[in-house]
């Protein structure tokens, strides 16, 4: 009878030691921010447009451009974390990551302030300000104003779409016709072919993208000397909420320190051919 208690008082000290241990383990989870559980479980899932180069995009099944090669700058702060990189169509990205299907968004996103007023921007990686693109020997179109009576294209969800139909209202209240039609696209590059075979008349895209593509396809495209909207910044995002702040600041110091000790302008001259100067201190208010 003693050997049954002196049994059953161990399995009891056994039982209770391994419920204080899950109960400890199960509150550490539960307080511990998003960075800690990136480091203790070593692994991060970051999500990516990968059809916007020279940004992102797929080159022999590799996701490659100016934010794969500043992410890779960035993550040496987490050495020893494995990353998972999902290449999701732009429109997906946000409702995603506020869906908590990933940690983080690494691809250009244009801060404004629809998006700023629920999610977390790092500081900038680049200018987003929006440009127009042509065709080349198209002499119908010199400035924005000539959009009147146009069919424009731009990406579905973008901060250039919303640039192209401030500009269509404007257009409208300075007493023009205003743009014919604005057809949205899932992806910049399907807008580009419609524009080269004559199916639009334009594209509304960022001015550091339209660049490197001019350089890509000589003669096919020209760029209007006149930008449209306001100055406007591209950044990488994540949740707005305590539990990723410390996440969304790694990055966000990750890309400030690229920023002042020269690499952002060696990659930026790498991808896009040019620099551009984008502020390191702190996120800037959007402009639209």
């Amino acid at each position: 009878m003693q050997k049954s208690f002196s049994l059953i008082r161990t399995l009891v000290a056994t039982l209770t030691g391994s419920v204080a241990l899950l109960t400890a383990t199960s509150g550490w989870a539960q307080t511990a921010d998003l960075l800690a559980r990136v480091k203790s479980n070593k692994e991060i899932t970051i999500a990516t447009e990968a059809r916007y180069a020279p940004f992102e995009s797929v080159e022999n099944g590799k996701i490659v451009g100016y934010d794969a090669d500043l992410m890779q700058y960035v993550l040496k702060a987490l050495p020893d974390v494995k990353v998972k990189q999902l290449d999701l169509p732009f429109q997906g990205l946000l409702p995603g990551l506020d869906a908590k299907r990933f940690d983080i968004v690494v691809t250009a996103v244009t801060i404004n302030k629809d998006r700023a007023s629920h999610f977390a921007f790092t500081v900038p990686v680049a200018d987003a300000t929006t440009g127009v693109l042509v065709r080349a020997g198209d002499k119908g179109i010199a400035t924005p104003t000539d959009l009147n009576g146009k069919t424009v294209g731009s990406q579905t969800g973008s901060a250039q779409l919303q640039a192209l139909i401030a500009l269509d209202k404007k257009l409208k209240a300075d007493g023009g016709a205003g743009i014919k039609q604005i057809k949205q696209y899932v992806a910049f590059d399907e807008a580009y072919a419609d524009l080269a075979v004559g199916r639009i008349d334009a594209v509304a895209q960022s001015v550091a993208n339209l660049g490197p593509l001019m350089k890509a396809r000589p003669g096919v495209f020209t760029i209007l000397s006149q930008t449209i909207g306001p100055k406007t910044y591209f950044a990488w995002v994540g949740r707005k909420d305590a539990d990723s702040a410390a996440l969304v600041k790694l990055f966000s110091d990750g890309i400030a320190r690229a920023n002042r000790d020269g690499t952002m302008k060696q990659l930026q001259q790498k991808w896009f051919g040019s620099t551009m100067d984008v502020p390191a201190d702190a996120v800037p208010e959007p402009t639209m």
